[in-house]
């Protein structure tokens, strides 16, 4: 029938599913074009529509087609009224992608089971197989499978089998693929060729000949045809294991029952005997294909091409080339593809560019396999100018390359040859394809950049890496190298932009990069800049991570913090430069101690003065004797003797009559006479002057007891004071009743007339110039 009689009108009623549908589109106006005749002009059977019972028949069709539009118009109107909320879809939800979306989100249990027969009261082939083809996972798609057929709730068929076995054969699954196939005979279903055929070449692929060997022969016990088809799939299986031999005995046996080779069979075995490198079967094969009279097509000869590039015979590639455009065969990209790298491999770059021209002149159209091909030769002749041109043509058509390390090199010959424009121009083409850039590739470009001294460009791309973060990146493969990425960061620290290097250094931190040199020239950057906080930040980061550190940095570091009024942090750091295995030299040393002795920390000076006298540095001793006297001035006296201490065994020089006369003067007598004590026990020659000027102070001071007691030490060590000052001490003991005392400094001093000769210590202390 060429027409729909309206009576029957009940059978084109769309199948409803819980409010599921098949299709979206089930308004009355869309299914007027079911019944309007006007909608069948393109149908061949509408035009032959018999003529007699035709007018009758259409006055039916066109009164139901303005009835159903009226009703239709009325549907319409009340659907405006009653519009769908914002936000949620038109369209339904089809229902074999609700049945996956339940089995991907839910366990395979009886409940799962019921809610799907629930929602689906009849399956049919159709639903059977799209929720096999779309089941989240092969698992799934193999429940499915089982269990609507053993609930009786569908009888697969020849198609649903298929379709199992496709999904299980590409999952792997080959086992459960194999039992369902042999187990079709028991259930009534009949075998086919196309599943045999899916199964072999599943097996292939994973490597597992036997099986499909196996399968092929079980094919003719069930009673299987066997045809070209499934021999051609077997001689794939076979050639990808390398066995020529057994694809030899096969083909004899397929020739011997009957079953004529066909152009794509030999081609197949030229293709698996070039795989095996036998040269002189492909050979016969090809003679023995023309002797059937089987005329080789453009794939036969992109086979042969190919297969003598593969051994690096180019000029009997070249031959079969020009017999196929001798044929009135044109050659497809895939032939020139293949020429172009059989000319490349051969290193005659020349040639590739001549068939790429030709290609181009015959209006076949170059793909990204032929431009990957033909680029690297490029690169390696060093032909940089037609590799520009031609990365220029793939950006404009918007080809990108099949091997993305192409650009790396591109850039770095680019680069090489001078010309960074044309190598920036391969960085904006990558963007402008939609190419991941990395950065390796950003590195090329600044570390050459650079070089050329255009350190603008170079800051511009570095603001583009750490903007994007192109560097954090996790699926990055190419990084930046020290050499690209230090030259940069030394150049901003120089010119006071050392927080972009910074930034920039602690994303490469991030990557597990740890650079020394880009360490210490962020320190030295920060501490130039007036930043010793941000610096001392840097160090403590080196000195955590292990890093090794310049001695150079540490000095303009402390630099910087003497100039910024810090004394005590430029401490903290010349303690941490001596920690790291640096010894500082004199100058740092006076500059921490000057600056420290200014800002009044005589203590702190103290202890760097006792690091610099440990370490063996014998210069200032000018500011060490200033040190030792604030020392005692302000009471430290223990410290103060413990560094005279120190300089006595170091061998350094010392006049400690100058610091006797100094603290007599400004009258510290309780420190000049414990240093006096000190140097007559350690034997230190002391001036009878110094003597005198000790006991002087004293006496002043009301200190008596302390003169006698000095006095007592000095007639001991065989020295003696002035006369008149032992006779006024002998005085002022008396008056101050300590006759005992009196007696005895008198008894001393008129018994030893001979002690009025000064005499020399046993250890000799230089005077300090």
């Amino acid at each position: 029938m060429a027409y729909i009689s309206s009576s029957k009108s009940h059978q084109l009623r769309h199948r409803v599913y819980l409010g599921f549908y098949r299709s979206s589109d089930s308004t009355p106006q869309t299914l007027l074009k079911f019944f309007c005749s006007s909608t069948t002009n393109d149908d061949p059977a509408s035009k032959a529509l018999p003529s007699d019972d035709s007018n009758q028949k259409e006055t039916t069709i066109i009164e139901e087609s303005i009835s159903s539009e009226s009703s239709s118009r009325l549907e319409e109107n009340a659907a405006q009224k009653q519009r769908t909320p914002r936000g949620k879809h038109r369209n339904p939800e089809k229902l074999e992608d609700v049945i996956c979306t339940m089995m991907a989100n839910r366990a395979w249990t009886t409940r799962l089971q019921n809610s799907i027969r629930n929602l689906v009261p009849q399956f049919d082939q159709l639903l059977v197989c799209n929720v096999l083809d779309n089941a989240r996972n092969s698992e799934h798609a193999l429940q499915f499978f089982r269990w609507v057929e053993r609930a009786g709730l569908f009888q697969h068929d020849r198609d649903t089998h298929l379709k199992i076995i496709e999904r299980l054969g590409r999952a792997s699954k080959l086992n459960h693929a194999r039992c369902i196939l042999l187990d079709m005979p028991k259930k009534g279903a009949e075998l086919d060729e196309d599943m045999f055929v899916v199964l072999i070449d599943s097996y292939g692929k994973e490597g597992i000949v036997q099986e499909s060997v196996k399968l092929f022969v079980k094919m003719k016990e069930l009673g299987v045809e066997r045809t070209v088809k499934s021999y051609d799939t077997l001689f794939k299986v076979i050639f990808r294991r390398g066995r020529y031999m057994m694809a030899k005995r096969y083909f004899n046996k397929m020739v011997e029952e009957g079953i004529t080779p066909t152009r794509h069979t030999y081609n197949i075995m030229l293709w698996g005997f070039f795989l095996c490198q036998k040269i002189e079967t492909v050979n016969r094969f090809y003679e023995d294909m023309r002797s059937r009279g089987i005329v080789p097509d453009v794939v036969t000869y992109n086979t042969m091409i190919n297969g003598f590039y593969r051994i690096k015979k180019i000029e009997e590639a070249e031959k079969f080339f020009v017999e196929m455009k001798g044929k009135n065969i044109a050659p497809t990209v895939i032939s020139y593809t293949t020429m172009i790298k059989g000319y490349i491999s051969a290193g005659k770059v020349d040639d590739a560019l001549r068939m790429f021209e030709e290609m181009k002149n015959f209006d076949v159209k170059p793909n990204a396999i032929t431009y990957t091909t033909l680029l690297p030769g490029l690169c390696d002749a060093m032909k940089m100018t037609e590799a520009r041109i031609i990365v220029n043509e793939m950006v404009e058509k918007h080809i990108s390359p099949k091997d993305n390390s192409i650009f790396m090199r591109l850039l770095d010959c680019q680069c090489k040859s001078g010309n960074l424009d044309a190598a920036a121009d391969v960085l904006k083409g990558m963007i402008r394809m939609s190419i991941p850039t990395e950065a390796g590739h950003y590195g090329i470009l600044i570390e050459n950049f650079c070089k050329a001294k255009d350190y603008d460009t170079a800051v511009k791309l570095v603001d583009k890496l750490v903007e994007k973060e192109i560097i954090m990146r996790p699926q990055s493969t190419l990084e930046m190298e020290a050499r690209a990425y230090n030259p940069m960061i030394q150049y901003l620290c120089s010119h006071g932009q050392t927080e972009k290097a910074e930034t920039l250094f602690r994303q490469l931190l991030k990557k597990g990069v740890q650079d020394a040199f880009g360490f210490n020239s962020l320190i030295r950057g920060h501490s130039k800049e007036g930043k010793p906080e941000s610096a001392f930040e840097i160090l403590k980061i080196m000195i955590r991570r292990g890093v090794p550190s310049q001695a150079d940095s540490y000095k303009v570091l402390i630099d910087s913090f003497l100039k910024k009024g810090e004394p005590t942090d430029a401490k903290m750091a010349l303690e941490g430069m001596i920690e790291s295995g640096h010894i500082p030299d004199s100058a740092v040393f006076r500059t921490v101690m000057e600056s420290l002795f200014k800002d009044e920390r005589v203590q702190t000076a103290s202890r760097v003065m006792k690091t610099m006298l440990e370490k063996g540095v014998k210069e200032n001793m000018d500011l060490v004797a200033r040190i030792l006297e604030a020392l005692l001035i302000r009471g430290h006296v223990e410290e103060a003797l413990a560094r005279i201490e120190l300089l006595m065994h170091s061998g350094y020089a010392l006049d400690i009559d100058s610091l006797l006369s100094v603290l007599c003067e400004k009258g510290k007598t309780i420190a000049a006479l414990k240093l006096l004590d000190f140097a007559l026990e350690r034997d230190f020659a002391v001036e009878f002057s110094s003597y005198d000027k000790v006991l002087d102070a004293l006496l002043a001071a009301g200190k008596t007891l302390n003169a006698y007691s000095i006095l007592c030490k000095i007639s001991e060590k065989g020295g003696v004071a002035d006369r008149s000052s032992c006779e006024d001490l002998i005085k002022t003991l008396n008056e101050e009743g300590n006759t005992k005392q009196a007696d005895i400094l008198s008894r001393m001093i008129m018994g030893g007339e001979k002690g009025r000769k000064v005499t020399k210590g046993k250890k000799q202390v230089f005077v300090a110039s």
